[in-house]
């Protein structure tokens, strides 16, 4: 199946605008999740030998999620669950509905497996995805959802949007991630500095203690944070017991074979792996097993995988990776970690 996908579908995909392909996958997911013996039979042909593990609280199927991206709108996580993950982290969801960035915002560069993108938080709002999940109902994986600060924000406001946002949506997640690490929301990463991440996580976190049911927090980060505050971040993870995502995607484009400079956006897959394991590690060992962490950016193979894991990560997510190996990688990652043991 592998070969098919990669030597005839990939290829086919690939000749087609890559957000329309996305759009009409997600189109195909909603519809078909309508039926349950289509989800069960994708169940039984991606089914993975479960491993359960327990963070924070929350039992997980196995270690490999889904990275937040791929559905925005909270829409398809029902198909979802069935491909085989231990838990989906749904979303970037933004307080109010929003278009994102002007189109063309989705590149592929299949010579260096990996992808630009300068979405910008495109989605439907916190109410109406609120909505999307009331539908779906429960599912018998782990939900994340992933939470950013709409566009017309401003940062001395966001504490507020991100908070509305979490207050719509908890009754839904099993665990909430607060994107303030993607490069394409205008100073959104201005908030990874000391005084304005404090000023974001306080609110958040008392919220959540103020609730009967405590429902983990994790922070993603950036691999282009700077050291200062990563080390801040790691200190106030420990203090206040929020975990963390290592990574989003990066702006830097030294990793690249070639020169793509005149395509602006986020960048993820392969040549993301160096920067995203450099600031893994010092995630870890800043962290001190103290707090959980999961590993973002750069898996587009299982040796990848694997080693996201053994650099002390507790958890992976993926998703450029999927669209390079197909719908079997999680399979294909979880039985070659299995028999690495």
């Amino acid at each position: 199946m592998n070969f098919l996908y990669k030597q005839i579908i990939r290829r086919l995909l690939f000749q087609i605008n890559p957000e329309l392909i996305h759009d009409l996958m997600i189109s195909f997911a909603v519809f078909f999740q309508r039926f349950d013996f289509i989800c069960s039979i994708i169940g039984f042909v991606c089914k993975t030998k479960a491993e359960p593990v327990e963070i924070k609280g929350i039992k997980f199927q196995n270690r490999v999620g889904l990275a937040a991206g791929f559905d925005k709108d909270c829409s398809a996580a029902k198909i979802m669950s069935k491909v085989g993950f231990g838990f989906l982290e749904l979303g970037t969801i933004t307080l109010r509905p929003q278009p994102g960035n002007p189109k063309p915002r989705l590149f592929r560069l299949p010579e260096e497996q990996a992808i630009i993108n300068r979405m910008g938080f495109n989605n439907i709002g916190a109410k109406a995805a609120a909505k999307n999940l009331e539908k779906i109902g429960k599912i018998d994986i782990p939900i994340g959802i992933n939470i950013g600060k709409n566009a017309d924000c401003p940062l001395e406001d966001a504490a507020s949007n991100y908070l509305q946002s979490l207050e719509i949506l908890y009754p839904y997640g099993d665990y909430f991630t607060l994107n303030i690490s993607s490069p394409n929301t205008k100073d959104l990463r201005a908030l990874h500095e000391t005084e304005k991440f404090k000023n974001l996580i306080e609110p958040i976190l008392n919220f959540v203690n103020s609730k009967p049911e405590k429902k983990p927090v994790f922070i993603k980060i950036s691999p282009d944070i700077e050291t200062s505050d990563l080390e801040n971040i790691s200190k106030m993870a420990l203090e206040m017991n929020f975990g963390l995502i290592a990574t989003n995607t990066t702006v830097r484009r030294d990793v690249l074979k070639k020169d793509y400079g005149d395509i602006q956006g986020g960048l993820s897959g392969r040549p993301l792996k160096e920067l995203s394991n450099d600031i893994l590690k010092k995630t870890v060992a800043l962290a001190d097993g103290k707090t959980p962490i999961m590993a973002s950016g750069g898996i587009v193979n299982c040796k990848i995988a694997a080693e996201k894991l053994e650099l002390g990560a507790d958890l992976l997510q993926v998703y450029t990776g999927l669209i390079y190996e197909g719908p079997f990688f999680v399979k294909d990652i979880l039985k070659y970690i299995s028999n690495s043991k």
